[in-house]
């Protein structure tokens, strides 16, 4: 009887564990981003006259306008916008921060550079990083005409529209935890 009990048991568990490792599995599966989600190639930045691209169609509109028209004042300088990243989905997000976890070897010091899914301004689209560093700093310089502001002291390449046309920029953030 107890044999039976045992074996019964065993075959009770062996199941649970079969499930839960198949399970374990696919809530695990690896996530690789694609254009869906937000991903622009780091060899193909986007100009703001994509629309067709997630990452720039999930964009705030009043973002994308302030973007198009402070472009349009910069053309005579030849400066362009490339836009680096935009709107990104909430698993997008969350494998970027999982990313930056393993190449900075801390959560904390991750954070300092990637928000979490819950905080960040990308995946709300309020948020773009721009690719050239003549445009960043053409931004950092006159943005606030259009309302655009750098958020973050410690990426120059990240901006919302932070304030109204011609306002105030806010004091950047130190970084990403806000």
């Amino acid at each position: 009887m107890f044999a039976v009990v045992l074996a019964v048991v065993a075959v009770a568990l062996a199941m649970t564990t079969a499930a839960s490792f198949t399970a374990g599995m696919t809530a695990h599966a690896p996530f690789s981003p694609t254009e869906a989600d937000g991903m622009i190639p780091a060899e193909a930045p986007l100009t703001l006259d994509d629309d067709r691209h997630p990452a720039m169609t999930g964009l705030d509109g009043d973002l994308r306008e302030a973007l198009r028209s402070a472009q349009a004042a910069a053309a005579p300088e030849r400066v362009v916008f490339d836009v680096t990243s935009g709107w990104r989905s909430e698993e997008y997000q969350r494998w970027l921060l999982g990313d930056a976890i393993r190449t900075y070897g801390s959560e904390a010091l991750a954070r300092e550079y990637v928000a979490s899914p819950e905080d960040s301004s990308h995946v709300t689209g309020r948020a773009v990083d721009i690719g050239s560093l003549d445009a960043q700093l053409w931004i950092i310089e006159h943005g606030r005409e259009w309302g655009l502001c750098q958020t973050y002291a410690n990426e120059r390449w990240h901006f919302e529209k932070a304030t109204d046309a011609g306002g105030e920029c806010p004091e950047p953030k130190p970084d990403a935890r806000g």
